[in-house]
């Protein structure tokens, strides 16, 4: 903790955010903000060590999970101190008047980790309160899910959207501080969002200069309709877009990452504003429902669940799935909700779905007793595109994570490693010779990703600035966390300090917790 204290780092090769080399200088900290001189009450030496901005993970959701472990152990001591969270249109507000809170917490299962996190409530403001409420170690901004929106708008299946509604919930939240908007095209009900509904949703964000987000319709073999149907509504609308962990799953598609940034770079020198962000693993982790068909999902957690007991549906499902981009042992369960002992959930977490006798079988029972809430690793994911990604100018890192605590309730089963180490893997497996130089890559941390979600002050280690930094080494910077034992800190990070304030230290996580919410004001914080 620092307190009231002045707090010279001296000795550090600093790299200010920007993509320029490192400058051997002293910074000091006041009040919360990094200034240009002063006398220190306190000096730490982090000679030999590299100082920068806080990491700003542009793609979270750690939604609910701040509400459950505040102090946010997996992401700030892997130097993260800034989350963007309500990615993928996955959220939990704003909750209409007539909304089903039980329904819409059920839809957004994925993020709901914690049973005794109480949502209370409405508004987007309400929940930006509540946020604050718990005052958490990291910074927050949060963007707009579309699936509340939608629910709102046309209900739980396929219905026609009153976009107007749409449009009012979300100008309403945008005035109370949310940093833009996301959607999420292949969970449902938002499978049945049309053109003309994402159009909508790009005016606003545009008409209020905030970004858009998308988790894309397909990231298999229908990956560059997706990337061509984002980018007709960018263009359409003007609004920032931003094109969520941009991948290529299955073999069969290897190669569309560099296809798809191909369009990206056509549409951006037509003008229009489109970035994209990726995180360097070649495994992903989603509810395991994603894999059903749009139609499947229709109506809700509940009414998803009643139809995998009917014979009928399960025979429809199963042949759908013959054309997945996956096969069954590239996928394995990494998180059940905790069950009654004996449950024939017990032995589920970290086998493959190619282990049982009938994989289709085995992935329609869990989701059939657990809905949403059933959380999988997919690999079989190619290098070279992620390498394409991350290489490309305006990528930037997001993990695509959740705040935890390995030791609370957010803590169980098998989580992707990414919520505890996308930014020390990064530093360690993707920075040198062919991949990216370390000022590149901290820049992809820090103040690009701040760029895109509008977080003017964030990012950028100069004086004036709040003073979020990281303190690392970056030859023994290395992330600790794998696919078998995922709930381990990276080594490597000697210090991180956020608002002025250290949170970590060399012995841990110090306890305090000292983030603010960042609410979007006009068009940039």
């Amino acid at each position: 903790m620092t307190g009231g204290l002045t707090i010279l780092l001296s000795g550090g090769d600093v790299l200010d955010g920007l993509g320029g080399p490192a400058v051997r200088a002293d910074v000091l900290v006041r009040d919360g903000r990094v200034v240009a001189d002063g006398r220190p009450d306190t000096a730490v030496d982090v000679t030999g060590l590299t100082v920068c901005p806080g990491f700003v993970d542009l793609h979270s959701h750690s939604d609910l999970t701040l509400l459950s472990a505040p102090e946010a152990p997996s992401k700030v001591r892997q130097g993260v101190t800034t989350e963007v969270v309500g990615n993928c249109g996955l959220g939990v507000a704003p909750i209409a008047d007539e909304a089903d809170v039980p329904e819409l917490r059920a839809a957004a299962g994925y993020l709901d980790l914690d049973p005794d996190v109480a949502f209370g409530w409405r508004g987007f403001g309400e929940y930006l309160d509540a946020l604050t409420a718990a005052r958490t170690s990291v910074n927050v901004a949060a963007l707009v899910p579309h699936l509340p929106l939608h629910v709102a708008a046309a209900g739980w299946d396929d219905g026609q959207a009153d976009l107007d509604r749409l449009r009012g919930l979300l100008t309403e939240s945008f005035e109370a501080g949310a940093a833009g908007v996301s959607t999420g095209l292949c969970y449902g009900p938002l499978a049945h969002a049309d053109e003309a509904e994402l159009t909508a949703i790009g005016e606003v964000a545009a008409r209020h200069g905030r970004l858009f987000a998308w988790h894309l319709r397909d990231y298999g073999a229908g990956l560059m309709d997706a990337v061509d149907e984002a980018l007709r509504v960018a263009e359409r609308t003007g609004c920032r877009t931003q094109l969520s962990h941009l991948v290529s799953v299955g073999r069969k598609n290897w190669g569309g990452v560099a296809a798809a940034l191909e369009r990206i770079d056509a549409a951006r020198e037509r003008g229009v504003d489109v970035a994209v962000d990726v995180y360097p693993y070649l495994a992903g982790n989603a509810p395991l429902s994603q894999l059903l068909p749009a139609w499947a999902q229709n109506g809700g957690a509940d009414a998803m669940r009643a139809r995998l007991a009917d014979p009928d549906v399960r025979e429809r499902v199963a042949v759908a799935w013959r054309d997945l981009p996956w096969t069954w042992d590239e996928i394995t369960v990494s998180r059940v909700p905790p069950g009654s002992p004996g449950s024939p959930d017990d032995a589920t977490t970290g086998r493959t779905l190619a282990e049982h006798a009938d994989p289709a079988e085995a992935a329609m029972d869990l989701i059939q007793r657990h809905g949403n809430a059933v959380l999988a690793v997919g690999t079989g994911r190619s290098e070279d595109d992620l390498l394409a990604a991350l290489r490309h100018p305006v990528s930037v890192i997001g993990s695509d994570g959740l705040a935890t605590d390995p030791d609370g309730p957010t803590g169980a089963g098998l989580p992707h490693p990414r919520s505890y180490g996308t930014y020390a893997r990064l530093l360690s497996d993707y920075t040198g010779p062919g991949r990216l130089s370390l000022p590149e890559a901290v820049a992809k941390c820090t103040s690009a990703p701040a760029a895109r979600a509008g977080l003017r002050d964030r990012g950028v280690l100069t004086a004036g600035r709040p003073a979020d930094i990281v303190v690392l080494d970056p030859d023994t910077v290395t992330d600790h966390a794998t696919y078998a034992d995922p709930q381990r800190f990276p080594g490597g990070i000697a210090l991180v300090m956020v608002n002025g304030m250290i949170v970590v230290d060399g012995r841990g996580h110090t306890g305090t917790r000292p983030g603010s919410v960042l609410r979007t004001r006009g068009e940039a914080l």
